[in-house]
């Protein structure tokens, strides 16, 4: 078992602390990452990023999908939004994609963007597989005009709800790009041992998480912490099932990184002792499957 990378998460990061926290998780260069949103930080999280991002060359994933704060006009002259869309707050027609990539690239001081999520689906009104399909045409001819690496799906619930599922995104993907060579290759979804119906699927190799391995696509674990409210709801007790000698909150990172098919672990860390610490536990040894099982056992009892 191999333990994931550890990226950086901007959506509950200070604003004060982006530059600084953004610079800590460059000093890792070969599994640095950040990720982040346009409407992240009320809309200002990638212009806080470009500095650092001008002098450090880490890999970005950014989304599609909201509104950001301060952009609906903008979007709305450039075409991009209708008014109803903009006071809905979340779209993703091609149009609207198409200028989001466009605007975050600016925004994030890049050329190419590294990675590109389709933000929440689930929340997009009409037939959630048709707004997909349109959503990854757009994206594939973002890659094929060298302006865009690849794209994937973040969603908060839309895995568990059953609004789509792994193998219907692929098919989806293979019908926007015409081929099975698409370029859909990373989902994000909340992974920690409270939000743990897609952990527990895993360890039976079900679920999205298996089914995005089993593709080789990346799997991003967001709220790996669950908004910070884990480290009051864990006990000592049921850190050291996992780890002895870690602490609370670090034992539940280690546990999320064990989680199989899970590739990387998303840490909002304004505080650069949280960080060292998120670091520090994921260098550790994969926890065992068989005590992950006793982990969630217990969690489930409760």
């Amino acid at each position: 078992m191999s333990v994931a990378s550890l990226g950086l998460g901007t959506y509950r990061l200070r604003p004060p602390a982006v530059a600084d926290a953004a610079v800590r998780a460059a000093e890792d260069p070969g599994t640095a990452w950040v990720d982040t949103a346009p409407n992240y930080l009320g809309g200002r999280a990638q212009s806080l990023l470009a500095p650092v991002l001008a002098n450090h060359p880490v890999p970005v994933s950014t989304k599609v999908g909201f509104v950001a704060r301060g952009s609906g006009t903008t979007a709305i002259v450039a075409g991009a939004l209708s008014a109803a869309e903009v006071d809905a707050g979340h779209c993703l027609t091609p149009a609207f994609i198409r200028w989001q990539c466009e605007r975050n690239r600016e925004e994030l001081g890049r050329d190419r963007l590294n990675m590109v999520f389709v933000h929440n689906p689930e929340q997009a009104p009409g037939d959630p597989y048709e707004v997909l399909r349109r959503a990854f045409v757009a994206l594939e001819e973002e890659v094929e005009a060298g302006r865009l690496d690849a794209y994937g799906v973040a969603t908060w619930n839309g895995f568990d709800t059953g609004a789509f599922a792994v193998p219907h995104l692929d098919r989806l993907a293979s019908l926007a790009a015409g081929t099975t060579d698409h370029h859909l290759r990373a989902v994000q979804l909340p992974v920690s041992l409270v939000s743990a119906n897609a952990f527990t699927q895993a360890l039976d190799r079900r679920g999205p998480i298996a089914q995005a391995a089993e593709r080789g696509w990346e799997v991003y674990a967001s709220a790996p912490l669950f908004g910070g409210e884990l480290t009051e709801l864990a006990t000592r007790e049921l850190a050291d099932l996992i780890r002895p000698d870690l602490t609370v909150a670090q034992g539940c990172l280690l546990a999320v990184a064990s989680c199989p098919g899970v590739t990387r672990v998303l840490l909002s860390a304004s505080n650069p002792a949280h960080w060292d610490e998120g670091r520090a536990a994921l260098r550790e040894p994969a926890v065992p499957v068989p005590s992950l099982r006793k982990v969630l056992d217990v969690l489930a009892s409760d």
